[in-house]
């Protein structure tokens, strides 16, 4: 594995063709938006390039990215990741083929493409993205819609721990470049279906918490849950925010029911909790702050294993 600089990565961007980009299992907003920037970016470049199409994208991102997905008789030539820590965070359906690069700012990045071009510091891959697009000056309208919406998810509207001063920046950059920052916001993060709310609801009224201090608490999303209130992928995005609002929380988990025995943890928590160092016992990952693994457990098993080793890390 190669690590790369900016400058390394638009060199290799330059010099090859034919490029396949991949977004992550259960793709948000900042895999989506960065990815099909940079698809946008590629292709004013002279670049052939496109997305996988990822089996998981919801219909609040379908329509951005739909002008950038592959056809089935697409060959590509060059495979790049855009905010995948891992390989277990490979699209549905990809068959797999060596990673050429990497994008990413994960701190877990395990390493597994040929070349990574890693910034931890940065709350989204899609300040990266920014950055590639400012250097070579193809900061359009199109590039700072596709990115607000990777920078703004990724910190939930800017209220997130891992917003910086440099988020703020980026975010300035893209609204000045066009981005229509009063639509996305009211898309994004103030427009709910009824049964994403009815289902917020029966979250709340089973969240638990553990602890002394009651300082942990968590949250259960159930298939029979989303059934009964008729939610669907679509009414999913950020639920993992809402544990974390309980006042003296310090670390929050919300548990999502994928399949049987299959579950899903989202961990949050404060500076002084090294998230990303729970998840890893699972074989996830993340940030400090933000962090998240599969357990192969029901949701209450998974709940009474995840909740004895954060309280032991306490």
């Amino acid at each position: 594995m190669t690590t790369m600089t900016l400058n390394d990565c638009i060199d290799y961007l330059k010099s090859n063709d034919g490029y396949l980009l991949l977004t992550h299992i259960r793709p948000d907003g900042d895999t989506l938006g960065s990815a099909a920037a940079l698809c946008h970016i590629l292709r004013r470049m002279g670049k052939q390039a496109f997305l996988f199409p990822n089996p998981q994208i919801t219909a609040q991102y379908a329509p951005f990215v739909a002008p950038y997905l592959a056809k089935a008789d697409f060959v590509p030539e060059k495979r790049i990741a855009v905010d995948l820590a891992s390989e277990n965070l490979f699209p549905m359906g990809f068959s797999g083929g060596e990673i050429d690069l990497c994008i990413d700012h994960h701190p877990t990045n395990a390493g597994y493409a040929e070349r990574l071009l890693c910034q931890a510091e940065k709350a989204s891959c899609g300040e990266i993205i920014l950055q590639l697009a400012q250097a070579l000056d193809m900061l359009d309208t199109e590039v700072a819609e596709l990115l607000y919406i990777a920078v703004s998810t990724d910190c939930g509207c800017f209220v997130y721990a891992n917003t910086t001063a440099e988020t703020h920046r980026a975010a300035a950059a893209l609204m000045e470049a066009g981005a229509d920052y009063k639509r996305l916001n009211k898309l994004l993060f103030r427009t709910f279906s009824f049964s994403r709310l009815t289902l917020e609801g029966m979250i709340y009224a089973g969240m638990r918490r553990y602890g002394p201090d009651q300082c942990v608490t968590v949250a259960t999303v159930t298939n029979h849950m989303m059934e009964e209130c008729g939610a669907t992928e679509d009414d999913c995005e950020d639920l993992a925010s809402l544990a974390g609002r309980v006042a003296g929380s310090r670390v929050s988990v919300t548990i999502r029911e994928l399949g049987p025995g299959v579950s899903k943890i989202s961990m949050r928590s404060g500076e002084d909790f090294d998230s990303s160092a729970v998840c890893a016992l699972y074989g996830g990952g993340g940030h400090r702050m933000a962090s998240g693994c599969t357990i192969k457990a029901s949701p209450d098993e998974a709940r009474e294993r995840i909740v004895r080793d954060i309280l032991e890390a306490l």
